[in-house]
C-alpha cells in the first residue's frame, strides 16, 4: 500500500475529485493548507508598505491506495492539476506498513 499526498491549487480540487471518482477512488482526505515553493508568494501593499506574502493557500489531498493503482492515480492528479505555471503543486508517495478499519478490525488492503 502507498500513501499519495498531493498539494495542489485550490481551484483544481473539483476536477481532480471528479477524475478520481471515475477511477473508483472514493477514500480520500482533503485539507486546506498554506505553503510556498518556487512560486515564492506575492507582494501586496498595506497602508503604503510593501508586504511579501510567501504562504499561499493550497489544498492537500491524501489517498491510501493499492500498489497497482498508484501510477494511474498519480497520472490522473497530474493531468488535472497541471496548468504549466509555477505553483501547480507536488505529489509525494510514501510506503504504508499497515491499515486498520476501526469498525470491523480489518487490516491491510481490506481496510482501505
Amino acid at each position: 500500500m502507498k500513501k499519495i499526498e498531493a498539494v495542489i491549487r485550490p481551484g483544481k480540487l473539483e476536477e481532480i475529485k471528479e477524475a478520481l471518482n471515475k477511477f473508483n477512488v472514493h477514500g480520500l482526505t482533503i485539507s486546506q493548507v498554506m505553503g510556498c515553493g518556487l512560486q515564492k508568494g506575492r507582494k501586496e501593499y498595506y497602508r503604503g508598505t510593501e508586504i511579501t506574502l510567501n504562504l499561499l493557500p493550497k489544498v492537500k489531498i491524501e489517498i491510501i491506495a493499492k500498489d497497482d493503482h498508484v501510477e494511474e492515480i498519480i497520472r490522473l492528479i497530474s493531468q488535472e492539476a497541471k496548468t504549466g505555471e509555477v505553483g501547480d503543486g507536488k505529489i509525494f508517495i510514501y510506503n504504508v506498513e499497515d491499515a486498520v478499519r476501526i469498525r470491523t478490525g480489518e487490516r491491510g488492503e481490506a481496510a482501505i
